[in-house]
């Protein structure tokens, strides 16, 4: 039933999200991550299934990327409100997307991690995810970077600085952050649903 309402409501956003985007190429670059996200899925849904909470975090990362996509980041029409109300320079919504690359891979490779053992520590485990979700956020740079050299301008909305020069280094920032509320917050939660598939968490985790 779960993995139904999922399907529905990723192929739902997916299906808005591709009508008169404002841009074809920026929405394909913002949604990609999503698709790829929905292969990977499907391809270890036998093998090996995630928790709710993973699952659930996904969908909402993927709804996140097609908003992006549909409008831009730059466009999203409630932040451009929240911009209007505020006086700020910029629109905004590309932090959330930042935020969320860090929050919800956190918490993925924190699964992958205990359930395939590779850790045994809790200090261990916070340290190795967030560094993961650095390097995801810093390799994410690169791409934007990489975009821009081989689309040109036709790839500035993807790139999406919108003329904040230190704008790299604060979607790197807001990953951290993302990643260091995941853990916080959602661990607890995490390890009631991890225990559900697997006999023993290490004891630093309960």
């Amino acid at each position: 039933m779960l993995k139904k309402i999922w399907i529905i409501i990723f192929s739902s956003l997916f299906t808005w999200s591709i009508i008169e985007p404002q841009d074809y190429l920026t929405w394909f670059l913002e949604i990609i991550p999503a698709l790829i996200a929905v292969f990977i899925l499907w391809k270890t849904e036998q093998s090996f299934p995630l928790t709710t909470l993973a699952y659930t975090l996904i969908l909402i990362h993927c709804a996140i990327l097609m908003i992006g996509g549909h409008y831009t980041y730059a466009e999203v029409p409630f932040f451009n409100t929240l911009k209007d109300i505020f006086d700020l320079t910029r629109n905004n919504y590309d932090k959330v997307g930042h935020f969320a690359q860090g929050f919800v891979p956190a918490i993925i490779m924190r699964e992958i991690f205990i359930r395939k053992k590779i850790i045994n520590s809790k200090n261990w485990e916070y340290f190795l995810v967030i560094m993961f979700c650095l390097g995801f956020s810093g390799f994410y740079e690169l791409l934007e970077w990489w975009s821009t050299i081989v689309f040109g301008d036709s790839a500035e909305a993807f790139l999406g600085t919108q003329g904040y020069i230190w704008d790299t280094q604060s979607d790197m920032g807001y990953a951290l952050l993302g990643a260091i509320i995941a853990l916080i917050s959602l661990s607890k939660l995490h390890n009631k649903q991890l225990a559900k598939k697997i006999k023993n968490i290490y004891n630093e985790s309960k």
